[in-house]
């Protein structure tokens, strides 16, 4: 049965959010395929115009714990088949990608409050 059709999938999901910035940019970051952890530090400095710099230490534990919380997944290559037997390869599990959406609507609901508040240039 997928997460997303479980039973227990809407409390599942809601019980990790809101998500922290960066658990957000790195499940952003594996949205489009797996990745190695420096490879994730990158996207996200791309995508965020550097505005977001996830360091190590901080990228590392966020992925323990995601592992942990069964929301991405180690695997043994990349999306494109690369291997390298010293960088660990990650994925979004059903789970990671419906906690994702959820954070993303989340997120879109608050700006969509911020836009009706005349709170974003261009609104009123």
């Amino acid at each position: 049965m997928p997460f997303s059709d479980h039973p227990d999938a809407q409390s599942d999901v809601s019980r990790h959010l809101p998500l922290t910035p960066a658990v957000f940019e790195i499940l952003l970051s594996l949205a489009d395929g797996h990745r190695h952890g420096y490879a994730i530090m990158q996207t996200v400095e791309a995508r965020t115009g550097g505005e977001v710099r996830l360091h190590a230490g901080t990228l590392y534990r966020a992925l323990a714990r995601l592992t942990e919380a069964q929301l991405i997944e180690e695997l043994d290559s990349s999306s494109d088949g690369e291997t390298d037997e010293r960088r660990r390869y990650y994925a979004l599990t059903p789970g990671g990608r419906d906690v994702a959406a959820a954070e993303a609507r989340r997120l879109e609901s608050q700006v969509g409050a911020a836009r009706a508040q005349g709170l974003l240039e261009g609104t009123t």
